[in-house]
Parts: structure tokens; sequence; C-alpha cells
């Protein structure tokens, strides 16, 4: 029988701009909230699960980033291991530490994602976000399914700066044609995230946003507005991971019980087929795992690299229903107060995307809600809550998909 993984700490930098701060600095800020949160020491952990995507682009230093970050803080003698999967990277850590101490390989695993994207060197900085297999693939999604879009308006059927992010669009004109999504819905979903970022001391930004306000802002690529489209971040988060065993010994405190987890890469199938969505497949799998169902949930953190990206994700939980979550958004349904609060951290679009750090992240901010810690942006009753990670794009859909449901122990 496998043992049972508890989260005991949870530790987070604000994400945003740290132009006078290195990678190792920020994941040392983020492992050390995150032991001093659990109440162990660095001795006390036997392995660490280090996430990262870019490091060793911008540092230069392309080996052994998790020894030179965690080292000088007395972690060492460990089992070790290093992470790459896109956006979802640091999640993929948090299942890769999971699985060891279910599997009783480990008694407390330290977890940490970080991301430094910001630097003085524009033109590396530019470089991250045009690999060429990247921009190839989504320039590939954006051509095959002009014939399946909603119709953009006169003059804004161009380009935009970013491929990735002509994807994304692409992805909501596709929605908008097959379920009659709209615009406006998608800037309810971005609207509601800035304002639920207003009281989330650690987001990039922290000013609310109108409908209205959003709509107006510039176009990155129609339907997207600046507003819809997550920022350049840099930040750190990490999480304690213990076996129940070992929490109990030193008692259980603020733990957070993991109920289930999974991730899946994304599959072949038609643009327009939502049925075989690589998150409804995950998720399915996830709360079958877990004996529960979407309607079990009480509040969500999902994927939002852009609004539409929420839309796409909130739908693959079955948290609603086919082309229901852009007018539930829009009727408040998944604002802070109403029936399925959802990025009540402020998602992607305004707390930030350090990308490595993202997806723990989320994990800092469902365990802050579970413990009933979040303050302002609490959310009544918090007791299970899903978050749902997506890494890159490939063929239709995003690479791949992690899902984690957290229950207050």
């Amino acid at each position: 029988m496998s043992a049972k993984a508890l989260i005991l700490g949870v530790g987070m930098t604000p994400f945003g701009r740290h132009m006078d701060r290195t990678h190792t600095d920020l994941a040392q800020e983020a492992a050390r909230l995150a032991l001093a949160d659990a109440g162990v020491a660095a001795a006390d952990v036997d392995s660490t699960v280090y996430a990262t995507v870019v490091q060793g682009f911008f540092s230069g230093e392309m080996s052994i980033p998790s020894q030179f970050a965690l080292r000088p803080l007395g972690i060492s003698g460990v089992r070790t291991l290093t992470v790459e999967a896109a956006c979802a990277s640091s999640t993929i850590a948090l299942h890769q530490a999971i699985q060891q101490v279910e599997a009783g390989i480990s008694d407390v695993a330290l977890v940490v994602g970080v991301e430094k994207l910001y630097t003085t060197d524009r033109e590396k900085r530019f470089a991250v976000f045009q690999q060429p297999l990247d921009i190839a693939l989504a320039k590939q999604y954006v051509e095959e399914t002009k014939p399946l879009l909603e119709p953009a308006p006169p003059g804004l059927d161009g380009p935009g700066p970013n491929a990735l992010m002509d994807a994304y669009a692409a992805q909501a004109r596709l929605h908008m044609k097959t379920y009659g999504t709209t615009q406006r819905q998608i800037a309810a979903v971005s609207a509601k995230n800035h304002a639920h970022s207003v009281h989330n001391p650690l987001s990039q930004y922290r000013e609310a946003m109108s409908i209205e306000e959003v709509l107006g802002a510039p176009v990155v690529s129609w339907p997207l507005t600046v507003p819809m489209c997550a920022p350049i971040s840099d930040g750190a988060s990490a999480a304690v991971v213990v076996a129940e065993s070992f929490a109990r010994r030193i008692g259980e405190g603020r733990a957070v019980r993991v109920r289930a987890w999974g991730s899946r890469t994304g599959t072949d199938r038609a643009p327009d087929d939502y049925a075989h969505h690589v998150t409804r497949i995950v998720a399915a799998s996830v709360f079958d795992r877990a004996g529960l169902s979407p309607a079990d949930c009480h509040l969500a953190e999902v994927h939002d690299a852009s609004s539409i990206g929420e839309i796409l994700q909130v739908e693959g939980l079955g948290l609603c229903g086919p082309g229901e979550a852009g007018p539930a958004a829009e009727r408040g349904e998944l604002s802070l107060g109403g029936r399925i609060p959802v990025n009540v951290s402020g998602g992607l679009v305004s707390k930030g995307h350090p990308l490595g750090a993202t997806g723990t992240g989320q994990i800092h901010e469902l365990v802050t809600q579970l413990r009933g810690d979040a303050g302002a942006r609490q959310v009544d009753g918090a007791r299970i809550a899903v978050a749902e990670n997506s890494g890159g794009f490939y063929g239709v859909e995003d690479g791949m998909s992690a899902v984690t449901i957290l229950e207050r122990a």
C-alpha cells in the first residue's frame, strides 16, 4: 500500500521584475520560506526536485542547477532531479516528489520552481520565445485552423508580434465559432483575475481592470488584448512534500493532503474535438482516482497564459460544460464569491507567469486557501481544490496538462 503524501510547507517570492536578483537568489528565498513554513530543517530533506525552463540559457550554466542553488542552504547528500516540462515544469516536479513519497523512497522532498526572464539583454529575452520548433508548430496551427475560425474585424486579421499568441488567438476564435463565446466573455475572465490579484501581495499586477478597460487595451492578436495575455515574469516558488508518518511525528500542523494527481501529453485530434482535449482526458482520470467529481471542488487554479486558456481549462476540468465557461465568467460564477472561484490568486495574466515557477505558484495559492490564510481573497469553506497547469504547445493543444487535487487535512 502506498504512503500518503502531504504538502507541509509552501513558499513563494513576489512574481514580477527582479532585475537585481539571480535565479539562485530567487530559488533560495522560496526554498527557505517553504522549509520555515513546514517547520523542517534543511537537514531533514532527503530529496529535491528542481524545475526551470530557461535558466541555463540565461545564466550560461547548463548543469546541476539544483546543487548550485540548494547546497548553500545546507541541503546535501540527497537524491535530486531537475525537471523541464515548459510551463508545467514545477507541477511535474511536484508530481515526482509526491511519487517518491508515495513509493516510500522519500520522507521529505523539497520542490523548487524558478525562472528569471527579465534581463537587460533584450535580444536574449526575445529569443526565448522564438524557438524554431515552437514557432513552426504555432504557425502551422494558425494556418490549418483558418477555415474554422470566427472572422476577425477588418484590419485585425493579420499576425501579431508573437506566433504563440497568434495560436492562442486562433484557439479563442475557434471556441467563438464553435460555441458562440464572445470577446466580452474572454475579457470578463481577464477582468476577474485582475480584480482578484488586488488582494494578492505576491502578484505582479495589483490594479483592478473593468471589462471595458480590458477590451479597450491594445490588441496583441485579435481577440486578445494585452491584459488577456500573461506577462514576462521573474520568480520562484517551492513546496515541501512529506510522508504522513513524518508529519505525524513532528505534528501535522497546517498540512494539506494530496488527494490525486496526474499528467498526460496531448494527442493528435481535430482542432474542434474538445471531447478529447488533453485536460479533459487527464482530469477525468485524476477525479476518478480521487473518488471525486468536479462538483466537489470549492476553487481552482488553472493555466491562463491567455484568458481563453482559462475558458478551455475550466471546461476541460468539467467545472463548466462545453461552451459554458465564457457565459459563467460574465455572470460572475468564476469570481470570488461565485459558484466555483477560479484563479483567485490573479492567475497567470495578473499574478505573473515565471514559467518554471508557475505550477508550484498555483499550489502555493491552493495551500494558502485550504488553510484559510488567504485574507481578503479567501474562498469561504474551501476544503477541496484543483490545479491545472499546461506545458508547451504541440499540434492543436497544450503539449501536456498536469492536474493536482488537494484536500484540507
